[in-house]
């Protein structure tokens, strides 16, 4: 051990129990590890909010949209094998967008139609995993009336459940004597899925593509782009890239899920910064008591730091003696930071008793996730803040004159 470490570890284990400075060193550990507990549960819970945000979104949507500029196109059954065929892509599927309106006895609801292909949509949506009822096959199923499927929100707005008709009317009609009449099919509803999120759940409605391109008016078999999925969310815009390159570049173009939610995205990582700012000051408080703490035990051992240096202790020593001191100090409370922190968050993962009122928020209940690069930082720069708050009392320290503190004893 150190000379400088045993003696850091002297003054700190042998100072009277109630002494004022004993005192002020607790309140400095309990200050520093309120402070990484703090940002190890906030930081986790912000983490796990946009990651199951994400999932959602990504759960309904694709990785990668490969659209045309000049809108639908019909040369895609080669490109869907050849972009399928890529490595790191899991699945592709064609899909048929548009704006309509659905009806029943009892409401109208105004919905975005997608037309989607049943046998390779498990491979690129979640749709078949948010289902509560229905199943995603009855969408291909060959009948007198065609499948669809809508969220809970729609159909409580509707009125409709499992099997009901609903009335889609399209922008796509018929120019007649007395005006124009909008097209309108009659579809059964083949399933119901729940997402979690209202403006999903309220507003979106699947058909097959073949059934959309009916109802749209397409005379041909064409469909507005092909949706893909990946093996790492992540490599969505090097994977675009290559895409690009593959299909030639315009007039193709290709969109990564990052481009279709960059504000919302770009919201979370600006407030998780900002709350995580916010959060290393407490960390700071913490480190400026330690500051007055060792400032304090200077004025308390300057007669102790003049005898060690009139037996030959160099300043330098005496300085290493206080930065160790504080160094304890800090690395106590960052690791009873780290114990409660990860404690808590593993109890509010693990039992859940911090209720959220779902009418406002698409989770009932705080969800945690701790990213390990999250928590490396934080230890980091608690430690790190611990260590700088030592300097200035250090070198005070190791100023002292002997003689002139020992003069008169």
């Amino acid at each position: 051990m150190p000379f400088e470490l045993g003696i850091a570890l002297r003054y700190l284990l042998t100072r009277r129990k109630h002494s004022f400075i004993s005192i002020i060193s607790l309140l400095s550990i309990v200050g520093v590890a309120l402070g990484v507990a703090a940002l190890i549960v906030v930081l986790g819970v912000m983490n796990g909010f946009s990651t199951n945000l994400r999932d959602k979104i990504l759960g309904v949507n694709a990785h990668l949209i490969v659209s045309h500029a000049q809108g639908a196109f019909t040369d895609y059954a080669a490109r869907q094998e050849q972009l399928a065929s890529m490595a790191g892509v899991s699945g592709v599927m064609p899909f048929l967008y548009s704006e309509v309106m659905l009806s029943t006895p009892q409401g109208v609801k105004g919905a975005a139609l997608r037309g989607i292909q049943s046998s390779t949509a498990a491979e690129v949506l979640s749709l078949e995993e948010d289902l509560v009822q229905g199943s995603l096959q009855a969408l291909g199923d060959s009948g007198e009336q065609a499948g669809i499927i809508i969220g809970q929100d729609m159909a409580s707005r509707l009125g409709s459940g499992l099997g009901d008709q609903v009335n889609m009317l399209t922008p796509s009609g018929e120019q007649r004597a007395f005006g124009f009449t909008p097209k309108i099919k009659v579809f059964r509803v083949a399933g119901i899925f729940d997402t979690g999120m209202y403006e999903y759940d309220s507003s979106l409605a699947f058909v097959s593509i073949k059934d959309a391109q009916e109802v749209l008016g397409f005379e041909r078999d064409a469909v507005t782009g092909l949706e893909i999925r990946l093996d790492d969310v992540y490599k969505a815009p090097d994977i675009a890239t290559e895409i690009t390159d593959r299909l030639g570049g315009f007039p193709f173009v290709v969109r990564t899920w990052m481009d279709m939610n960059r504000s919302l995205f770009s919201a979370l990582k600006l407030e998780k910064t900002a709350m995580a700012v916010i959060l290393v000051m407490i960390v700071l408080v913490g480190s400026f008591s330690i500051i007055t703490t060792l400032i304090m035990l200077v004025m308390e051992k300057k007669q102790d730091v003049a005898v060690l240096m009139s037996m030959g202790c160099l300043p330098g020593h005496i300085r290493r003696i206080f930065m160790w001191q504080g160094s304890i100090i800090g690395f106590v409370g960052t690791a009873l930071g780290y114990a409660f922190g990860l404690g808590l968050s593993y109890l509010l993962e693990t039992y859940q008793f911090i209720k959220l009122p779902q009418d406002i928020y698409y989770l009932d209940h705080l969800p945690v996730l701790l990213n390990p690069l999250d928590l490396t930082l934080i230890g980091l720069v608690a430690l790190l803040l611990c260590f700088l708050a030592t300097l200035y009392p250090a070198n005070q320290a190791a100023k002292v004159q002997p003689a002139q503190v020992l003069r008169y004893e």
